[in-house]
Formats: structure tokens, sequence, C-alpha cells
């Protein structure tokens, strides 16, 4: 764990330079377009031979669909309770975005003529969900529900298999429960190409969705202009701002649960008022390692990704959060704090307020989706939501009536803006008709 004073003054600097490691090196953008290349060039083959370099699954084209019996039998598969806990989930994150639906409008302009929006769904939309050897089964409801409340004809959804060509039973059962049928054991920058570019076996998307590690995300930001993307979320990240009525027990597990992800390239921050809470919350952070499976890969993380800040203020904690934009924010501090906090904080892709909020409450069952930006994205990213998916078109009619006040301010701006063609296109109208 690296620790940083707000008071130093090469703050900045530090702050800059710890962030700077979220950038994606040369060498994997190198890589990332190379396999771009090669799938746009040769289809099915590049995508077969990248997922048996890099998944060890040896496929043919005709084996990349998932046949939707298979995605049936592994829901019937499923425990009671893994069953239960994907209704539940599933039940929230409908609840939270069939709120965010927007709605069509109209109305009349100063000028009285009728404007308004409308919204459609994208036509075809490509989910990617992370597998190998993290599957991450809430990923499916956190991306496909929203397109299912969107109403997109199509959703197609990418994900790895295992060495066997199989893809986790969760997963399946997840796709099945929410009525996802076109499902490719695709992962990885081979499963980016073939949405954006298509291949003899897959049809290209519209826009892509979903978060990955970081050749993922960077495919994702490669092929933005050929298709949509919906942000860049990448290798995990936590901040918790602490004061001293934080629970460092809970405040460690917090930490490590973000770091676990297991690609190496995750971020966590502690922000916190006293030398004396960091060390608190750092000594339970040593005390839980010992108790978590996947250990090893979380040790990479704290000796590379761990950062605490220790500020004399919670405005300090606020301009640090600012700058950071973090994925998920936890404050774990008194409750009169709480509220200008949440209104202070305007870059963190969800915050979880309380000792009692856990982040992994949001990466599951809360209701938000858990696709948020990261590597300070969220300065001007949002995390996903149902208008996403969906298109708005301005609608804008002009009668005569109408059309004569408009003429007034074309006329005007034609003329400064030497474009006497579009002037005439609006005063010809206001002309009285030849007898």
């Amino acid at each position: 764990m690296r620790t940083l004073n707000y008071s130093s003054k090469t703050f900045d600097t530090d702050l800059a330079a710890f962030c700077r490691g979220s950038e994606v090196p040369r060498e994997i953008a190198v890589v990332v377009a190379d396999i771009l290349a090669d799938v746009r060039t040769r289809g099915d083959l590049a995508v077969a031979n990248y997922a048996a370099k890099f998944d060890g699954a040896k496929l043919r084209s005709r084996d990349f669909r998932v046949a939707e019996t298979e995605l049936a039998a592994a829901a019937r598969r499923l425990p009671v309770a893994e069953r239960r806990a994907l209704h539940e989930a599933h039940a929230s994150i409908l609840a939270f975005n069939r709120r965010g639906l927007p709605q069509a409008w109209s109305g009349r302009n100063p000028q009285g003529a009728v404007v308004g929006e409308k919204y459609d769904p994208i036509r075809r939309v490509g989910l990617y969900v992370p597998g190998g050897q993290v599957p991450l089964v809430s990923t499916v409801l956190m991306t496909a529900t929203l397109a299912k409340i969107a109403n997109c004809p199509e959703i197609v959804v990418c994900t790895p298999s295992n060495t066997q060509g199989r893809v986790a039973d969760g997963l399946m059962a997840a796709l099945h429960h929410v009525g996802v049928t076109e499902v490719y054991r695709i992962g990885g920058v081979q499963a980016i190409a073939a949405m954006a570019y298509g291949t003899e076996s897959i049809p290209a998307v519209d826009k892509i969705f979903g978060p990955g590690n970081a050749y993922v995300c960077e495919a994702k930001r490669q092929v933005f202009g050929t298709v949509g993307v919906d942000s860049l979320p990448g290798p995990s990240e936590v901040m918790i701002i602490a004061d001293e009525s934080a629970r460092p027990d809970f405040a460690a597990a917090d930490l490590l649960a973000q770091a676990e992800h297991g690609s190496g390239r995750e971020k966590i921050y502690l922000i916190a008022t006293s030398a004396k809470i960091i060390a608190a919350i750092a000594g339970e952070v040593t005390l839980q390692l010992g108790l978590i499976s996947r250990s090893e890969k979380i040790t990479r993380v704290l000796d590379h990704g761990f950062l605490a800040v220790e500020v004399l203020s919670l405005a300090q904690a606020v301009a640090v959060a600012n700058y950071v934009a973090p994925e998920h924010l936890e404050l774990l501090v008194k409750e009169p704090a709480v509220k200008k906090l949440v209104q202070t904080i305007t870059t963190a892709g969800a915050i979880m307020i309380g000792n009692f909020t856990p982040t992994a409450l949001g990466d599951f069952t809360a209701g938000p989706s858990h696709v948020l930006p990261t590597g300070r994205a969220g300065r001007f990213f949002s995390g996903l939501r149902v208008a996403d998916f969906l298109r708005r078109t301005s609608i804008v009619r002009y009668d005569r009536t109408s059309v004569r006040a408009g003429n007034r301010v074309v006329t005007t701006f034609a003329a400064m803006e030497q474009l006497d063609a579009h002037g005439r296109s609006v005063a010809v109208r206001t002309r009285k008709p030849a007898r």
C-alpha cells in the first residue's frame, strides 16, 4: 500500500502519477489493433484461432453459437438457491431501471412550431459478459435486462468458454431467464471484433455494451465509430472515504472484494481523515487477506494498485474523489456529512452510503447497473442505463404562421454565416403564392 498526504507539496503530481497507472500501455493497444485487423480480414477463422490461443478452446465456426437448448438445460440444472438469487436480483434491476425509461414528448416552441423528441430502441446490440476464471453471471442481468426494457429487437451476447468450450451454467441460466437467445461462446478482443465488423457466423451489431479487462476495454475504444460503445468500463475500482465512524473490518472487506476480480490492474483507494484510521483499516486488510481464496491475485493489487490518502477534512476528500472519478465510492462517514458529500462529489460511477452498504450489493442486487466507467472516465461517462439502448430523435413541424416567425431568425443567421441558400429556403415559404 502506498500512502500520500494531501498536504504534501507533491500531492497533485503523485496522485496523477498513480492514476496514470490505469492508462492502457502502448503494447496492449498494439496487440488489440492487430487482433481487430485480423478478425476483420479473416473472420471466423481468426476468431477460432484466438479462442484456441487465449481460452484453450478448440472451436469451429459452427460451434460458436450456444444452442437455446443448452441455455434451457443450464437453467434446469441450476440449484434452487442460485435460481432464487437470479430471480430476486433480476426483480430489483427491473424495478430500478424501468423508472429510467425515457418518454416521448411534444410541445410548441416560442415561434409556435411543434417540437418534441421520440425514442427508438437500437436495432441490434452486443453485450460482452466476462467469463473465464470469473464468470460474471450478474453482468448478464445488469446489461440484458436494460436492453429488454428498451425493447431492442436483437440482443447478442458474447462470453468466453472454458477449455472444453463450455459456458458456465450460471451465465447460461441467467441468459435463459432474461430471454436472450443469440449467444456466442467467444470472448476477448476477438469477440469485440466479431460484434463490430461481423464474421461469416456472427452478424455485426450497432452498439457494444459491457465491462471487460484492459484488452477488451481498449478494443471497444478502437472500434468506436464503426459501432457505438456504452463507455469504457475496465478493471474494477473502489474508493472508500472514511472518518472515525467507519468500521475498519467493513472497509477492509470491501477493499479486498474489489481487488479480487483478478486482472491485477484493479485500483483500490482509501481516503481517511487520520493516519490512525488508515492504519486500522490496513491492519484489517492484512488480517482478512488470509481468509480469502484468491489471496494471491489480491496481493498483486495490494502491492501495486492500493493507494491511501490522509486528508485533513472531508472537503479535501471530495477534491480527491472528483479527480479520481472512482467506479464505486463508499461513504463511511458520520451522517451529518453524507448529504453534502453526495451533493459535491460529481464524478463517481455509483455512491454507496454508510457502513451497511458494501459495494457488493451494487454489484449483484441493489438495482442500478454495475457497468460503470473506470480509469477516470467517470469525468465524462455515467453508468449504464436504459437510455443508452435507445436512440433519441428530435421532431420539428412548422406551419404557415410559425415559419414566418422563424424566418426572421434564419435570415439574420444566413447573412452572418454567408449561407444565402439557407435563408432563401425559409424565405421562399413566407411569400404569397402567385395568382
